[in-house]
């Protein structure tokens, strides 16, 4: 799979993107593990690199002082963590949007699910680029254009009618958001760094 090239067509073009994402069954671009590795497992470390960097070398600049550096050993293990925690929230939404979709008339089916919980966290992992500069966190919301792909794609991935595909991608994105702030609170809680 070529990574750049999917993240590129999947921000730029996802109605065509999950077309062909939805055709790759049987291939082994359609296995969850494949996906996993050499998708999810790439993208997880762009927030996890940039985060250490961002706390261990940038550092956070405080009122009437100078730059507050996390100590190494935090900031590695704090990344390694957030890390590993970013890829079981992809693995979780997955999960929720498999026992979600009869709520919601569409087919249970967990590799779509995976599918398009993995390619719909695409802006979530690229937004991590802004760790690396405290004054640059803000720009994490655009993160929030993955809530838009998986809107446009519950409808061919889970085969979800078009009358509750608003409601499912807002209880999915609104449980991602929970996911996403349980995984900081925990990186924070531990090590004291908010990546």
């Amino acid at each position: 799979m070529n990574v750049a090239a999917r993240v590129h067509r999947i921000l730029a073009d996802p109605a065509a993107e999950w077309v062909k994402i939805a055709h790759e069954y049987g291939d082994e671009t359609g296995d969850v593990e494949y996906v996993l590795t050499s998708y999810v497992a790439r993208l997880a470390l762009i927030p996890a690199v940039f985060g250490f960097v961002g706390a261990c070398v940038v550092g956070v600049v405080e009122p009437g002082g100078g730059a507050v550096r996390a100590p190494i050993f935090d900031g590695l293990f704090g990344a390694i963590i957030g890390y590993l925690l970013s890829c079981a929230t992809v693995v979780l939404l997955g999960l929720l949007i498999v026992a979600l979709a009869p709520m919601f008339g569409g087919r249970r089916n967990f590799d779509s699910a995976f599918k398009l919980a993995a390619y719909s966290y695409t802006p979530v992992w690229l937004a991590g680029i802004f760790l690396l500069a405290p004054g640059l966190r803000f720009l994490g919301a655009l993160g929030f254009y993955g809530v838009y792909l998986l809107w446009t794609g519950l409808t061919r991935m889970m085969k979800t009618p078009a009358s509750s595909v608003l409601p499912y991608t807002a209880v999915i994105a609104l449980s991602a958001c929970a996911l996403i702030a349980a995984t900081s609170a925990v990186q924070h809680g531990l090590f004291g760094l908010a990546f």
